[in-house]
């Protein structure tokens, strides 16, 4: 199998618009009615999968606004008519950037990450062996923000992994529809929240502190590849395959059940037989696929493809 699977075919990141000098308050009569919400929540819907229920309301008319506002126009209505046109891709980076959330740590689900380490990379890497299926492992962070997942699969397989298995080609691909967050995540500078939980061997190896800011070092950066992808999309998502590891934590909740059985469709097209999905300790498949299977892992739960 190409170690170039990994490069995708659609074109780069678009860059995210530059937000005006415009407020909220130079749009006094700016109105959500019933009506506007519902269309745009349609076409949220339409283009991500995600969904807001009618108690998101307040919480989507405050992100709109503010993208009314940057863009000098004055109604919701104005809004959506510009997210429909043609020449909207800028304007539809910053508007994803504004609908979603972003919050996220390093070793997060250390549980998990424990049981991908200790069961999964052993059992997958045995089974490449006995089925001659070479000596590329492919993980791919599915939801990465600003990247503190892929970085942290990133820092385990070089420092506990790789000396294991030298002979096997890790390769990480984090992606996320946000554009911003992307760039960030190429950075690779973090605050103080964002470090809290990184083992102190790891900080003294692998962070330079800068002000009042953590810079993360070349070497793991070079290991992670991230590129926008929207899991809804059937065309990005196609381009994506030969995963071993699919991490998609604390994203299916914004999606309904068709939604979700739309995406996780995709992430499992997207595995190798017996690959595994990994997805948040809040969130399951019950109801939602039945294609993979569930396997209980110490202390972690994760569905394999069989």
């Amino acid at each position: 199998m190409s170690s170039d699977l990994f490069k995708f075919k659609f074109t780069p990141d678009a860059k995210p618009a530059v937000e005006g000098s415009a407020r909220i308050s130079d749009t006094p009569q700016l109105v959500f009615t019933d009506q506007a919400f519902r269309d745009l929540r349609e076409h949220i819907y339409n283009r991500c999968g995600i969904y807001f229920n009618e108690g998101k309301k307040y919480l989507l008319e405050g992100r709109i606004a503010k993208r009314i506002a940057a863009n000098n126009l004055r109604t919701f209505e104005q809004y959506l008519n510009l997210l429909k046109s043609t020449n909207s891709r800028d304007e539809l980076n910053a508007f994803f950037e504004a609908i979603t959330i972003n919050e996220t740590y390093f070793f997060r689900a250390e549980q998990q990450f424990d049981a991908f380490e200790k069961t999964l990379i052993p059992e997958i890497i045995k089974n490449k062996q006995t089925l001659g299926g070479g000596n590329t492992f492919r993980i791919w962070s599915a939801a990465s923000s600003t990247g503190e997942e892929p970085y942290t699969l990133a820092m385990m397989i070089l420092e506990r992994v790789k000396p294991l298995f030298p002979h096997i080609n890790f390769q990480i691909l984090g992606s996320d529809i946000n554009n911003a967050v992307l760039d960030s995540a190429r950075k690779g500078i973090y605050k103080e929240y964002a470090i809290r939980n990184v083992p102190p061997v790891y900080m003294k190896k692998y962070f330079k502190a800068v002000g009042n800011t953590y810079v993360l070092s070349d070497e793991i950066k070079r290991m992670v590849r991230f590129t926008n992808i929207n899991l809804y999309d059937q065309s990005q998502m196609r381009a994506v395959s030969g995963c071993d590891v699919i991490f998609c934590c604390n994203v299916l909740i914004y999606f309904d059940i068709p939604s979700k059985s739309q995406v996780v469709s995709y992430l499992y097209d997207a595995l190798n037989r017996g690959g595994y999905l990994m997805i948040g300790y809040s969130e399951s498949l019950h109801g939602v696929s039945k294609a993979f299977k569930l396997i209980h892992l110490p202390k972690a739960l994760a569905y394999k493809k069989e």
